[in-house]
């Protein structure tokens, strides 16, 4: 459902949280693109609850304790983060505004947080690791072609990357039913069903077309989908990602690449143990973002059972949903190491570029700073259970 304040939403200066961003990312991008930003699979029920559940659990503050000296940093795979936010790979950036993933590292680098490129990046490995140096993953989807595989890990390695992602939600593609809807592929393929919506967003269109030529560097070096081919994401993930992908793969790949690493898309207590047992360093409670089995938990449903099982032992990130730095300070408190997303800087990269990634990470970071000072806590380690309740029993979950 749109904010009733939503018609205010015309220019960057307008945009005051991240649903603001959305709105503004709506009105300038051709639908097709913004649907794939904005959906999720099926029903997008599991993409909605990513963020309500939130709701569920309230903060109870301390008073009169003094929180005038605040240090909002961690430390997560071994590089120091200044806030406990970090900006999740996400895939195709060059298609939401020409400015991509140099302006998500850029901010993430002004900032001193954590970001990632995807297999699916718009920029290549090489040039991530030799242009930023603050922390960085490289978000890893197993793929058929063994040789791509090796050269991803490879390619990271000389680059100087910190940390290998492998997403693990994704043997099989989810059912995004709005890009069937709209026909989006990647690189964008112009129909009569969709051809409206590019002409009437001149400026997306002109510097998709005139600026840098579109390209998933990552990839084009084996193969044609998705660089010179258009294909939907579905078919993509379908055609190319191996749905074999299973625990001996994913050691092997552990064992291969000889860092950091950490597994994206852990949801259950099994799962968590059985990565703590194979020694990653860091598992991230996602779904996606809704985007891959619609019905599924929330992570933050599963976060605090999921802590108490394995937190000792992995650093346990929680993915998805967060729009509020309220939200990051709740799951903090249950546990988690930091909090990451994906569409919290999406919309607003796909909004002003390099601008609007800025303005939404610095509100974010206020709006932590705020809640942290309202909660009488001085830094990451003062959070606890004891500063929760539970809506539906009063209880500390």
């Amino acid at each position: 459902m749109r904010d009733r304040h939503d018609y205010r939403v015309r220019r960057l200066s307008d945009c005051h949280k991240i649903a603001d961003f959305r709105e503004l990312a709506r009105r300038r991008l051709p639908y097709p693109v913004f649907n794939y930003i904005d959906g999720a699979a099926d029903d997008e029920a599991t993409k909605d609850r990513n963020t309500a559940a939130f709701d569920d659990v309230d903060l109870v503050p301390d008073v009169l304790v003094g929180a005038d000296a605040l240090d909002l940093s961690v430390e997560i795979m071994g590089r120091r983060s200044e806030l406990p936010l970090m900006l999740s790979p996400t895939a195709l950036q060059r298609l939401f505004h020409w400015h991509g993933e140099r302006a998500v590292a850029s901010v993430a680098e002004k900032f001193g947080v954590w970001f990632g490129i995807s297999s699916l990046s718009t920029v290549s490995i090489e040039e991530a690791g030799e242009r930023w140096s603050g922390p960085k993953m490289l978000q890893y989807y197993y793929h058929k072609d063994r040789g791509l595989n090796a050269a991803l890990v490879e390619r990271a390695k000389a680059a100087k990357f910190d940390a290998i992602t492998l997403t693990v939600d994704t043997i099989v593609s989810g059912n995004r039913e709005r890009c069937k809807r709209t026909g989006f592929t990647t690189p964008p393929r112009f129909t009569p069903g969709n051809v409206l919506s590019y002409a009437m967003h001149p400026a997306w269109a002109l510097n998709f077309m005139f600026r840098e030529k579109f390209d998933l560097p990552n990839l084009s070096t084996h193969v044609a989908a998705g660089s010179g081919q258009a294909i939907s994401i579905q078919d993509y993930f379908n055609s190319m990602l191996d749905p074999g992908l299973n625990w001996q793969a994913a050691e092997q790949l552990r064992d291969d690449w000889g860092g950091k690493f950490c597994l994206k898309g852990i949801m259950s207590v099994g799962d968590a143990r059985r990565a703590a047992d194979m020694g990653v360093d860091a598992i991230m409670i996602s779904n996606h973002g809704g985007r891959q089995l619609d019905g599924s938990r929330a992570p933050f449903d599963q976060l605090a059972e999921i802590v108490d099982a394995v937190g000792d032992r992995v650093e346990v990130i929680l993915d998805g949903g967060v729009k509020r730095g309220s939200h990051v300070v709740k799951a903090l408190s249950m546990g988690a190491k930091a909090a990451s997303g994906g569409r919290l800087y999406l919309y607003a990269l796909a909004a002003a570029g390099e601008p609007g990634v800025e303005r939404a990470v610095g509100l974010l970071k206020d709006e932590i700073t705020r809640a942290m000072q309202l909660m009488g806590k001085r830094s990451v380690s003062e959070l606890s259970r004891d500063n929760l309740r539970s809506r539906s029993d009063g209880g500390v979950r």
